[in-house]
């Protein structure tokens, strides 16, 4: 999972770019956590609990994208994908794309890429 963080030229607001298969993640940084050090630090207090087995599973709902993390893996998922029924929305013969609205990590690359997140906010 590759990753880079920046800042927006025209806002000076925090940018994350992920990898092709992570895009979601990049747009859950950058338009959900953003610079929400209250949230950086629930989420790091919810991956210590769930490493050391006092968790079974965290969630967080936000705007247009939802975050959920047990003891293995993190999946961020666009809001609209838990409302739709894919048999209702997907024409016969055809899937829904949802590359771009869904993805899935590591607990410890995510662990890693909110690290690097929190420090970049923080200047460091």
């Amino acid at each position: 999972m590759d990753y880079e963080f920046r800042r927006n030229p025209i806002t000076g607001l925090p940018l994350a770019i992920f990898s092709m298969e992570h895009e979601v993640l990049g747009r859950w940084f950058s338009e959900e956590l953003a610079e929400d050090q209250t949230l950086c630090e629930q989420l790091h207090t919810a991956i210590v609990a769930l490493q050391q087995g006092k968790l079974q599973e965290w969630r967080w709902v936000g705007h247009d994208l939802t975050l959920e993390m047990d003891s293995e893996q993190v999946r961020v998922f666009a809001n609209i994908l838990s409302d739709e029924n894919p048999e209702e929305t997907a024409e016969e013969g055809l899937s829904l794309y949802d590359a771009e609205s869904a993805a899935d990590c590591g607990l410890e690359d995510f662990q890693t890429a909110l690290n690097s997140w929190c420090d970049y906010l923080a200047g460091h």
